[in-house]
């Protein structure tokens, strides 16, 4: 059978010039990537939470009056963690071995250890030098994404934001305790 007669749509659509297949499977692995991304940093996020929950010893911690209750970490930490892997998404389509990726990969490792090491080993000064480098991570990561993919560094800025204020909010657990 030839390419393009009508009883072979099917046919024409997978082999045919217009490139529709390719494009088709292009797509599938984009979204694929992106359902990767969501799976591992929201999943990886949500079960470090469930393993680190503040217990006894956070709840007797002397804080400062900006601490927030705690209630808010949990939906603020899920909202971030969704613009975290579209970021790293984005990222990872663009430039899969280049700084805003390798970054992006840092700054992921060093969230991922800030609960552990503050909730589960009380480590309070260890967890502040984390805190601090991840920030400087996610400023350095939308510094390097900025002339390649505005909309990726745009997506990091609440990150940063948050991270600024966990940071400070660490410093003073810390210098009060």
């Amino acid at each position: 059978m030839r390419k393009g007669r009508a009883t072979d749509v099917g046919l024409y659509v997978l082999q045919g010039s217009s490139g529709f297949a390719p494009r088709l499977e292009m797509a599938m692995r984009r979204w694929i990537a992106l359902v990767g991304f969501l799976v591992l940093t929201v999943g990886g996020g949500l079960a470090i939470g469930f393993l680190t929950v503040p217990g006894e010893w956070y709840a007797a911690l002397a804080k400062p009056a900006f601490n927030p209750p705690n209630w808010l970490f949990g939906p603020v930490w899920a909202v971030l963690y969704v613009v975290i892997a579209v970021a790293g998404w984005r990222t990872f389509q663009r430039d899969r071995t280049g700084w805003p990726m390798r970054l992006w990969w840092i700054q992921l490792g060093l969230n991922f250890l800030w609960s552990p090491t503050f909730f589960a080993a009380n480590q309070i000064a260890a967890a502040l030098v984390i805190v601090l480098m991840l920030l400087a991570a996610i400023l350095a990561f939308v510094t390097m994404s900025w002339p390649r993919d505005r909309t990726a560094a745009y997506l990091f800025v609440p990150y940063a934001a948050w991270v600024a204020f966990a940071s400070l909010l660490n410093g003073a657990i810390w210098l009060m305790n």
